[in-house]
């Protein structure tokens, strides 16, 4: 297929393959947020407890962590679009299973094993499949389609989740993606395929090292919030008196380094390797895999900051929640779609700084606006800020990894790409989790003490029990709590007064953690080059 003849007939297939590529990314996407609103009817429904969901969430995670490169490779031996109906069709299967479960290991099942091995084959098919289905010149607009459905399907996930959940059942979600598969394989056939090499076999020991090296090392960011990053939290495991998380992240990063030692020993006696090493000694391919390190860690860290404003501190509904991040998709898919369209010359380098800027302004404005009195109006500049930002990266970064290698590389780029979003997604989260929790604790300690209200023998039980871990408690929640354990209208009154405060506090930094982390990611920008790719 050569989308780019100008015929009609050419025109209308091609947004047919990018509509269904888009359909693919949109859907692998939603499953990171859509039941986020729904775990504790989830765990009535299947009869465990919100820990084994999330649980499920986290399996879901690793499995796609630990399987994203050699899924790559696979779309490289058998063919890229033989991979992607395949990944469909597992991923079909596990959704199938997960809107049945009856119970949590048939869960685990479908939802984390399924659909995660799904996910690890299609993913990485789709950046292979643009680059084969579009000339270079058409592939920025086409990526930033493709990952700007990916980023509206996290936040829409929510609004989704939330009305399906409060008007029908989370059961549903999973039978329409299932719907959703069956549609995608029916117009799966007017994809031009992309032929996978004649190639001898996978690398085992290298899947191994792979897989075993990047789920550990998710595993451990995945954890810091319940463990601790460096120092344990009490009665969390420790070796040594540091954090497991510590030790899983560093055993993690060793198994990645025997796993790219290994790769180079296959190549160097003329064996087939899962990856080259030498493509990661690209100047512009791991100056692309950094921004989008940088552009997950961000975007996941405001996906997760946003919702807990709207929804804990000011008691906004999943669905109220959802709409409120409508803004950020819409400026997303417009910046992701317009800017190849109309500046199709531009330099990449400068799409990219523009966009980081922008994440960095809407993080700060949001900062900057959150108050006591403030309302979820406060979120919409500042969301349409970041939405401009995201877009602007989506329209150039999938264009920057593939152009930078030859395309039959494409699928082992699209592994590896996949690969790192995982990891800024986690770590994204993770940070800004365990940013919030840490200064929400000691802001509400100190504000606690300083308040002459409060008796000292309930402020010395306060820093006793904030040892043991605080959560994020709406002003309801905690007032519920204080009420249960019988405290005197003064002290709740005091304890929610801090409370209040302390989560501001916590949503600031943050929001500052996040907004470094885009002041970071400007130094690696030079890595980016300055004219878009061409076909030769």
């Amino acid at each position: 297929m050569t989308p780019g003849t100008g015929t009609a007939e050419g025109s209308a297939r091609a947004r047919l393959v990018l509509w269904t590529l888009a359909a693919g990314q949109f859907l692998m996407a939603l499953d990171s947020s859509v039941m986020n609103v729904s775990i504790a009817t989830v765990a009535d429904d299947v009869g465990t407890t919100v820990t084994g969901i999330q649980g499920a969430i986290t399996a879901y995670t690793l499995v796609m962590a630990m399987f994203m490169i050699p899924g790559g490779k696979v779309g490289a031996l058998i063919g890229r679009r033989r991979a992607f109906m395949i990944g469909c069709c597992v991923y079909g299967c596990g959704s199938f299973i997960t809107a049945l479960a009856p119970n949590l290991p048939v869960l685990l099942l479908g939802w984390s094993l399924l659909e995660g091995i799904g996910a690890a084959l299609i993913l990485p098919a789709i950046v292979a499949l643009v680059a084969g289905n579009f000339a270079a010149e058409r592939r920025p607009a086409a990526y930033g389609l493709v990952a700007a459905a990916g980023a509206v399907a996290i936040a829409l996930g929510p609004l989704i989740g939330g009305f399906a959940t409060t008007y029908f059942s989370w059961r549903w979600v999973f039978a329409g993606e299932v719907l959703v598969v069956l549609g995608i394989l029916v117009f799966a056939r007017r994809i031009a395929d992309v032929p996978g090499g004649e190639r001898p076999g996978i690398d085992l020991i290298g899947t191994v090292l792979s897989a075993l090296g990047l789920g550990i090392f998710v595993y451990g960011v995945l954890r810091s919030g319940e463990w601790g990053w460096f120092r344990p939290k009490p009665d969390a495991p420790s070796w040594l008196g540091v954090s497991l998380v510590v030790w899983l992240m560093l055993a993690g990063l060793l198994l990645v380094w025997l796993f790219l030692r290994w790769e180079a020993r296959l190549v160097e006696r003329h064996r087939e390797p899962l990856i080259d090493p030498a493509m990661l000694q690209n100047r512009q391919l791991t100056g692309g895999l950094t921004m989008f390190f940088f552009q997950y860690l961000v975007q996941m860290g405001v996906f997760f900051v946003v919702p807990l404003y709207l929804s804990v501190a000011l008691g906004l509904s999943a669905l109220e929640t959802g709409a409120r991040l409508l803004p950020l998709s819409l400026t997303l898919l417009a910046a992701a779609i317009l800017i190849p369209r109309f500046f199709p010359d531009v330099s990449p380098r400068r799409v990219v700084r523009l966009g980081i800027l922008a994440l960095l302004a809407g993080a700060v404005v949001l900062m900057a606006a959150l108050d006591a009195d403030a309302g979820a109006e406060i979120v919409g500049i500042p969301l349409l800020l970041i939405g401009l930002g995201m877009g602007a990266l989506a329209s150039q970064l999938g264009s920057v990894t593939v152009s930078a290698v030859p395309d039959e590389q494409s699928a082992e780029v699209g592994g590896i790409q996949n690969a790192v979003t995982n990891l800024g997604s986690s770590i994204g989260t993770a940070l800004a989790g365990s940013i919030l929790i840490a200064t929400l604790a000691s802001s509400f300690l100190a504000g606690v003490e300083q308040n002459p209200a409060v008796p000292a023998e309930v402020k010395s039980q306060a820093a006793v029990e904030l040892q043991s871990g605080v959560t994020f408690l709406s002003d309801a929640q905690l007032k519920t709590a204080l009420d249960k354990a019988g405290t005197s209208e003064q002290v709740t009154q005091a304890a929610l007064d801090a409370n209040a405060e302390a989560r501001l506090d916590g949503l600031r930094a943050a929001l500052a953690v996040l907004a470094l982390a885009a002041v970071l990611a400007m130094f690696f920008t030079s890595r980016i080059p300055t004219v878009q790719p061409r076909s030769t």
